[in-house]
């Protein structure tokens, strides 16, 4: 479905309908014992499953996209490019290395073990869940899928209740390209997500915030479950005294402006070296025209915010930026009939604002100034560690020093966003942006116990001289391998 300006917005929507707990037990039992025959699928069974993945979503491409708009008003092209492109490189990605990544690894062993031969097994873990959040509703559950998938696991996917269209497609999706016994999705709201977390997993991935990222580490050790947590938090832009300014307003306005700013690892806020700061309005002012016109809430390029809710809390966010002396250097107009609010870029922002203090989730930029790098990263790592880090600069100097003085789960020199696309990169956050990391062969090891197998001599063993009772021998034996192993 093709976006259209005029189209309708609806200004809160319907969630998606819960499923029955009877139905969730039903189905996680089965999945429960169908693990050994998913554990023990071969290499070419696997890749027929995320060959069938693929075949489905071509097959519901128009739906997809259309579920897509009627849930943010994305446009065709994005849900595309961000989505369903995303989603198809990964199942490719995984498809071309599964037999590969499924290879018993070799690894050497000490010479006091002599006679004895180790090797790293990767094995399934089992039945596994995948919490998915709503700003990117197919791409990122699917994504996790093809994972776990991909690592022999069976899986069951609970979707964001707010995207109840592309919930439902992406349930018709599934339901189409597997048997329940190994992918099945189940819709409803924050209890059936409660009722999920009750029961023993073998692993969980969630992709969300850090507030309920602690609720999930809370459930699952109750079984002391494994976890992957893909969070977010306050990703910087640095921008220093060497850089393209107008390449760096381009890429920015891109990585910011996707998705209405809905994004985990969007730009959250730009550290500029204060004789660059003029130059970058400038461009900034420019390009945001020419991206989205003189009109922006008319574009059939921007998305909307999920729902009145949310952009209440955007709103809210920049209201009390301005209250506390921010200029509106761009956009600042917002509809809430639409739950629209226009690409937004802020100066003069006070650093005890609401809007720097917590993650935006929107299209609000704040640009702060700075006079030396070390006044920049002072601020950065004042802060909780950023899932993402950007840096513009031309100077490889400057580059290696905010690589080595900070911290982030990824960084892009001279861009943004585009690092969630290598799939030879691992994704992920590190202690308060997530835990664990996500897609590739990275993926397939996060769903995957590495199994440690070491074989000895069929009779006897190098660990002979130190066996009960103790006695001088293996004394000797002790001190000579303390002193030369």
């Amino acid at each position: 479905m093709e976006a259209t300006a005029t189209a309708p917005a609806t200004k809160s929507i319907p969630i998606s309908p819960n499923t029955k707990l009877e139905e969730i037990i039903r189905i996680f039992n089965l999945q429960q014992r169908n693990r050994q025959a998913a554990k023990s699928s071969t290499a070419s069974e696997r890749r027929a499953k995320l060959q069938k993945l693929i075949d489905t979503i071509f097959e519901l491409r128009p739906q997809i996209e259309e579920a897509m708009y009627k849930d943010l008003r994305k446009a065709k092209v994005e849900s595309d490019f961000a989505e369903l492109y995303s989603v198809l490189t990964e199942a490719r990605f995984a498809m071309s290395r599964i037999a590969e990544w499924m290879q018993e690894v070799e690894v050497e062993t000490p010479l006091a073990m002599i006679g004895s031969s180790s090797k790293i097994i990767y094995e399934a873990k089992g039945t596994t869940l995948i919490l998915s959040p709503w700003n990117y509703p197919f791409m990122l559950p699917l994504v996790a899928a093809i994972s776990s998938i991909a690592a022999g696991n069976t899986v069951i996917i609970k979707p964001s209740e707010y995207t109840p269209h592309t919930s439902a497609v992406l349930k018709t999706l599934i339901n189409k390209a597997y048997n329940e016994a190994d992918v099945a999705v189940i819709e409803g709201d924050h209890t059936v997500s409660a009722e999920l977390l009750k029961l023993k997993w073998d692993h969980i991935h969630f992709t969300g915030s850090p507030a309920v990222g602690r609720v999930i580490m809370k459930a699952a050790a109750e079984h002391l479950t494994p976890v992957t947590l893909e969070l977010g938090g306050k990703s910087p832009a640095f921008i220093d005294e060497t850089a393209n300014i107008n390449a760096a307003a381009k890429k920015l306005t891109w990585g910011k402006w996707i998705n209405l700013g809905q994004t985990c690892i969007a730009p959250d806020y730009v550290l500029i070296h204060e004789s660059k700061k003029d130059e970058f309005i400038t461009k900034m002012k420019e390009t945001i025209t020419k991206s989205f016109g003189a009109d922006p809430q008319a574009s059939p390029d921007l998305a909307r915010l999920i729902n009145n809710k949310n952009y209440l809390r955007v709103k809210g966010l920049l209201d009390d930026a301005v209250k506390a002396g921010a200029k509106v250097e761009a956009g600042g107009q917002t509809a809430e009939s639409e739950n629209y609010i226009a690409p937004t870029v802020l100066t003069n922002v006070s650093l005890d604002s609401k809007v720097m203090q917590e993650e935006i989730f929107g299209p609000i930029l704040p640009v702060i100034t700075y006079k030396n790098i070390d006044e920049a990263l002072a601020l950065v790592n004042s802060k909780e560690k950023p899932l993402s880090l950007y840096i513009f600069s031309s100077s490889s100097k400057n580059q290696k020093y905010m690589l080595s003085h900070t911290t982030a789960g990824g960084t892009c020199i001279n861009d943004n966003v585009i690092h969630i696309t290598n799939p030879y990169l691992p994704f992920g956050g590190v202690s308060n942006s997530g835990i664990g990391k996500s897609t590739g062969h990275f993926g397939f090891k996060e769903f995957s116990n590495e199994r440690a197998v070491l074989k000895a001599l069929h009779s006897g063993s190098v660990s002979t001289p130190l066996w009960f009772p103790y006695g001088k021998v293996a004394q000797t034996v002790t001190e000579f391998l303390m002193k030369y192993f």
